[in-house]
């Protein structure tokens, strides 16, 4: 089995992680047609429980 002949030095390794910063930020968010609020697109609103105008679940208040 294959193993690497030198050590990969920090500078290396953190050059490769580098792009990894806009891999990991959160996908674009659209507004919520009844309340306004931040979601992800394609889902059902986690502060209201709104989905394209309708309501398909209550979500709790806690």
């Amino acid at each position: 089995m294959p193993n690497p002949k030198r050590k990969i030095s920090r500078s290396k390794r953190d050059k490769r992680r580098a792009t990894w910063a806009a891999k990991l930020k959160p996908s674009h968010l659209s507004e919520c047609s009844n309340c306004g609020e931040k979601k992800m697109p394609h889902h059902a609103c986690p502060n209201c429980g709104h989905y394209k105008g309708v309501a398909v679940y209550t979500p709790d208040v806690s």
